[in-house]
């Protein structure tokens, strides 16, 4: 399909401009050149990159939507790709975890949301990868992830530590534990049981991590490390390969990992609710210190494409630069040079965006429309 897109201010390298686009394929091909095709009238609109999502589960609400409740991977997967393009989401990561404990985020889940994840990939709109959430005392199944590191069947891989917090939660946290346990589908006896067997075997941790890391860096994926709470962590991390500090839990270890030129990455909807509802440092506090460069969904698609934009109502950032957070910076973090920018010979991924209403208008993924949300952006008068 040829697009031209006219009348609207485009984000380019050096800002906000108004010129017409020109897309030939799944590329951008030039600036203020018309042609046959499809014509989108973004007249009053911003045309901005595609949002890279490096970090969401939001697909779990479409697997599971109560506790207990199930449903098949391949429907929870259609339509949350509806939900993100909506969203202006064109790449997307699945934050899929793959714990010790059984149920929503055990390895069983995991396995079916990967097959299921590649039977479809074919049909969805958006570029989705796996993201392997892998709890680190899951040692039992560090054979299985080491294959699918070999298959080329991860996208990208952070590791993770729960079981601090679980053995905490026994004694502090009881609702937070009545939660875990209810997603795992055990008896609270029977759960207790699994992380005493888990616990046990922590000593084996460290070899298991550090043999992950060496195949995920063999195999070209991108290494993230989670919740780290110190520069300590960020240094033990950095030393194994992991150049991106998911959600990190204090300005010390976001520092540590800025200084190092690293990524560090905050949840959207952390700036919309006006900080973190774990009581972790605030996005927006963090984006002002230079300490955030990147912006995920986390477990809410609508707060990344409206989050560029109350840090910039909000003076944090202007529009523009604040936009990277969700486009160019996670996909410099995920290794993907084709993508994030508005430029001649780059993938395209284009929103038009309403910027009184933070509104997605239009998503367009590699090149096809997959999410129009008025007919009337459609110049018919113009259309070859």
């Amino acid at each position: 399909m040829s697009i031209t897109i006219t009348g609207g201010r485009v984000l380019t390298g050096g800002g906000l401009v108004e010129a017409d686009l020109r897309l030939e394929g799944s590329e951008v091909t030039a600036f203020g050149s018309a042609g046959a095709g499809l014509r989108l009238d973004a007249r009053g609109l911003l045309v901005l990159p595609g949002i890279v999502d490096i970090h969401g589960d939001a697909f779990e609400r479409q697997l599971m939507p109560r506790p207990g409740v199930a449903f098949a991977p391949e429907m929870a997967l259609l339509d949350t790709d509806r939900q993100a393009v909506a969203n202006g989401i064109t790449t997307l990561f699945h934050g899929v975890t793959r714990s010790w404990e059984p149920g929503l985020r055990g390895a069983e889940s995991a396995r079916a949301i990967l097959v299921a994840l590649e039977a479809l990939r074919g049909e969805l709109a958006a570029d989705t990868r796996f993201h392997l959430r892998h709890e680190i005392f899951n040692v039992a199944g560090e054979d299985e992830v080491l294959e699918w590191l070999t298959q080329g069947r991860v996208g990208a891989l952070a590791f993770n530590d729960h079981m601090a917090g679980i053995v905490k939660a026994r004694t502090t946290k009881a609702a937070k534990l009545a939660t875990m346990i209810a997603r795992s589908g055990l008896a609270a006896e029977a759960f207790m049981a699994l992380v005493d067997r888990v616990y046990a075997r922590r000593h084996e941790v460290p070899g298991s991590v550090a043999r992950l890391a060496r195949a995920a860096r063999g195999a070209g994926v991108p290494l993230l490390s989670h919740d780290d709470a110190t520069a300590d962590d960020r240094r033990r991390y950095r030393a194994l390969g992991c150049r991106v500090a998911e959600f990190p839990m204090s300005v010390e270890a976001a520092r540590e990992a800025v200084d190092a030129s690293e990524e560090t990455v905050f949840g959207a909807p952390n700036v919309l609710r006006g900080g973190s509802h774990t009581g972790c440092p605030a996005a927006a506090d963090m984006v002002a210190e230079g300490l955030c460069t990147v912006l995920a969904s986390d477990y809410y698609f609508p707060a990344l494409p409206a989050a560029p934009f109350r840090l910039a109502s909000d003076g944090v950032l202007p529009l523009e630069h604040a936009w990277a957070l969700v486009s160019r910076n996670p996909a410099r973090a995920l290794g993907l040079d084709d993508r994030g920018e508005i430029a001649p010979g780059r993938r395209a991924d284009i929103l038009l965006m309403d910027p009184a209403r933070s509104a997605v208008r239009a998503t367009i993924a590699a090149g096809r429309l997959v999410h129009l949300a008025d007919g009337g952006l459609v110049d018919h008068r113009q259309a070859g």
